[in-house]
């Protein structure tokens, strides 16, 4: 089993920035793909960010592409999102995800949900204009 944390959410106003983290527990944190989704009221669930297990390779959506950043230290079992250049469409509520069974980096696997068995609790980013 494993359990994930998230904290680093709040209330920032357009251009500014926010880290997120997301601590994991368990002892085989560097084998799990990660993945940050957000859900915005009346939205579907999206991927915004994964990393691969060293995070050598990471996926963005291109909404965030060039503003979000994420990185992990698998010595610390935790992964982050850096956010910046904020926008009020970035409000949402942020939940990190592991994938423990995949074994290859697929992109199709990061961008679906149901690849990811473990997820967290969720943080909420509200961007004002």
């Amino acid at each position: 089993q494993v359990q994930l944390v998230e904290s680093g959410g709040g209330l920032v106003q357009a251009g500014g920035s926010l880290r997120l983290s997301c601590a994991a527990s368990g002892r085989t944190f560097s084998s799990y793909v990660m993945g940050w989704f957000r859900q915005a009221p009346g939205k579907e669930r999206e991927v915004v960010a994964a990393s691969s297990w060293s995070g050598g390779r990471t996926y963005y959506a291109d909404s965030v592409k060039g503003r979000l950043t994420i990185s992990r230290d698998n010595a610390k079992n935790t992964v982050y999102l850096q956010m910046n250049s904020l926008r009020p469409a970035d409000t949402a509520v942020y939940s990190c995800a592991a994938d423990p069974d995949s074994t290859v980096w697929d992109i199709i696997a990061v961008v679906t949900t149901t690849a990811y068995e473990y997820w967290g609790q969720g943080t909420q980013v509200t961007v004002s204009s």
